[in-house]
């Protein structure tokens, strides 16, 4: 295959996710799959309801860097955990939320039990339409970066 140019390679079928293929990190070729980009790359949409509990270390945007969220269905509040600070070294996690908010409709982000977010063991709370958080692991808690109001 080095002899080919890109443009002469045969186009590939479907992707499924799971084909792996070579990606270069600080001059060493490694192993990743599709599914690992396309959460660098495509937002997670998550709809959220009163109760609802999703925990960001188990839940399929374990990987997730920008996360839209949804309301649906009445007033009331919700919450999503942080992963690990310390198993998230050096992540990136964006949350926004859409049109559907409004005061009366609550996301508690909450770090990891022990950890801190923002130095306290508390929740950051999304209450509005077009509200945004991004929060950054040092390897031992979670830093709120940036936020829109």
């Amino acid at each position: 295959m080095a002899d080919k140019k890109i443009s002469q390679l045969s186009s590939a079928s479907p992707l499924q996710g799971d084909e792996t293929f070579p990606v270069v990190q600080s001059n060493t070729t490694k192993k990743t799959d599709v599914h690992s980009v396309k959460n660098y790359i495509v937002p997670t949409n998550l709809t959220v309801s009163q109760g609802t509990i999703v925990d960001l270390a188990e839940d399929v945007s374990d990987n997730a860097f920008l996360i839209k969220l949804t309301w649906s269905g009445g007033n009331g509040t919700m919450e999503i955990y942080l992963p690990s600070a310390v198993s998230n070294t050096n992540r990136t996690i964006r949350l926004v939320s859409d049109g559907t908010f409004t005061s009366n409709t609550k996301v508690h982000l909450i770090p990891a039990e022990g950890e801190e977010l923002d130095g306290s063991s508390t929740f950051y709370q999304i209450n509005k339409s077009y509200e945004g958080i991004k929060v950054w692991s040092d390897g031992s808690e979670w830093f709120i970066i940036q936020k829109k109001a």
